[in-house]
């Protein structure tokens, strides 16, 4: 499958954003993922409303192999081959798979905000400034310790 393939079979879905993912492509719909075309084949998002009718329909959930095992993902499941005909059907169903992603973008909770930094008091910052100047005075002697000595001959005439 590819971009203009996809971009054809979704006109009567509306518009959609095609783009590389993985070995394939994404397809969005106002910023949000709900379709996916991988390893020729079409999948559909799908949650606890829709995966009946993909189940009547004899589909799968989208799987894929790792070294050691069949992972099976089953928020996405492969859109039936007779929809590739009927771009009026392949809509309700590209509808569908979209108010799935919406409402599982909604049951995922948004990510902490990392805590803001406060400002340090100005004996902090002092502090690590004495601190900052005291390291720099250790190494400084250290290495000067550490470097070899020049023995310099003075000849008198």
């Amino acid at each position: 499958m590819d971009r203009d393939f996809l971009i054809d079979l979704f006109s009567e879905f509306g518009a959609v954003d095609i783009k590389r993912m993985f070995s394939g492509f994404g397809v969005s719909a106002d910023g949000v993922n709900f379709a996916m075309a991988l390893r020729g084949g079409l999948f559909l998002r799908a949650d606890s409303e829709n995966i009946p009718r993909f189940e009547a329909e004899g589909c799968a959930p989208f799987q894929y192999q790792t070294r050691t095992k069949t992972v099976t993902v089953n928020s996405y499941w492969q859109l039936p081959t007779r929809l590739y005909d009927d771009p009026e059907e392949l809509a309700q169903w590209a509808r569908a798979a979209l108010g799935a992603a919406r409402r599982a973008a909604v049951k995922k909770k948004p990510r902490a905000k990392k805590a803001a930094k406060r400002a340090p008091s100005p004996s902090a910052s002092k502090s690590r400034v004495t601190k900052k100047m005291k390291a720099k005075t250790v190494k400084s002697k250290t290495a000067a310790a550490k470097r070899p000595v020049r023995k310099t001959s003075h000849k008198k005439k």
